[in-house]
């Protein structure tokens, strides 16, 4: 026992030594949660669009000032002609064009009818398409502020509530994919390059076959990671709390459980990897590129699974990061219990015990 301690210690020691190893485990976390959670958004802010004013009236001045008061748009230019669209387009600056038709409030008075030609630059859909919403959202919020005081025969008045995010924050979608991406590239690239490394320079064989155990080996490798996987884990869940008022819902004992279980589950694939790489190049490949990418594209952080067709859905049952994701969210937003998230929490249990017995298997190692 004594000697484990001692190699323990030991791959401490090596860790805290090279200064890029702790940049990566340290600084690339931070780094990527203040990035996702600040600049990543799905909502619009200041969003310069430019008014097309055929009638110039008191109506249409009251809705530019409406839509200018907002935190939403920011009034970029005003054009005189339809031909100016597209120059103004195509200058990048400018992502809606208001089109207010002739007569706009005399048909408004008249025959309870005006038009506003919504334009956006459809080049980043997603935008285009949000503009689309606010700018209709702020138009309802006139009409319903003129008619105040007019009473309909009929009415269909839908209200919309939103559960877990009623402000529609993305930071709050975005911080439990963050947390996920970097406790899995981090634990298990970390992991298999350091293991590889040891198989690169030929002293894996060394250590294979000095008085510890093989098994001990491997566990000496990775408990640092675990350790400093554990305080990323906590400085990620503490910056989402108290910079990007995340809320934690559930219980934070059984969301550090889940944590360890998650990184666990990313340091047995990181096994899994040294045990196919001769390098510490070809490790670090394999952990970026074959796991980067299934991570964010196929675990749900941004795109919805439901949507994906049928094959991408059935593999992306085999990505850990997904059944984190369903966890992690269900205990901060939805403040669930083990009761609602113990299938999530067996498939990574039964992920972690087949990466390792594939890890074993290719070792050699024989468990006492």
């Amino acid at each position: 026992m004594n000697r484990f301690i001692g190699f323990i210690k030991k791959e401490f020691y090596h860790i805290f030594r090279d200064k890029r190893s702790l940049f990566i485990l340290f600084g690339m976390p931070i780094a990527q949660i203040m990035l996702f959670g600040f600049a990543i958004t799905n909502e619009i802010n200041n969003v310069d669009i430019a008014i097309l004013d055929h009638s110039k009236d008191a109506t249409t001045k009251e809705i530019i000032n409406k839509i200018a008061a907002s935190k939403y748009f920011s009034i970029h230019q005003f054009i005189e002609k339809e031909a100016d669209i597209e120059a103004v387009f195509k200058k990048g600056k400018v992502k809606a064009v208001l089109n207010f038709e002739k007569n706009f409030s005399k048909n408004l008075i008249k025959e309870n009818n005006s038009k506003i030609q919504v334009i956006s630059d459809a080049t980043d859909p997603n935008t285009a398409n949000t503009i689309s919403n606010y700018v209709n959202a702020i138009l309802q919020n006139y009409l319903k502020e003129q008619n105040s005081g007019v009473v309909q025969a009929y009415q269909i008045i839908p209200q919309t509530h939103m559960v877990y995010n009623p402000e529609l924050k993305s930071v709050y979608m975005f911080v439990p994919g963050v947390m996920t991406i970097i406790l899995m590239l981090v634990s298990a690239m970390m992991t298999s390059i350091s293991i590889t490394k040891e198989k690169e320079l030929g002293t894996m064989e060394i250590l294979l076959v000095s008085p510890l155990k093989p098994f001990q080996v491997i566990v000496g490798k990775v408990f640092p990671y675990i350790f400093l996987s554990i305080i990323n884990a906590i400085i990620i869940i503490v910056l989402s709390i108290f910079i990007f008022k995340m809320p934690v819902q559930g219980s934070l004992f059984l969301l550090g459980l889940e944590s360890v279980l998650f990184i666990i589950t990313a340091l047995a694939l990181g096994i899994l990897i040294s045990t196919v790489s001769a390098t510490q190049q070809t490790a670090m490949m394999i952990s970026l590129m074959g796991l980067m990418l299934p991570v964010i594209l196929l675990s749900g952080f941004i795109f919805p699974i439901s949507s994906m067709p049928l094959p991408l859905q059935i593999i992306s049952n085999i990505i850990p990061a997904k059944w984190f994701i369903i966890i992690i969210k269900g205990i901060m937003l939805k403040g669930v219990g083990l009761q609602y998230v113990w299938k999530e929490t067996l498939i990574l249990l039964g992920m972690t015990v087949f990466f390792i017995g594939l890890s074993v298997k290719k070792y050699k190692i024989r468990l006492e």
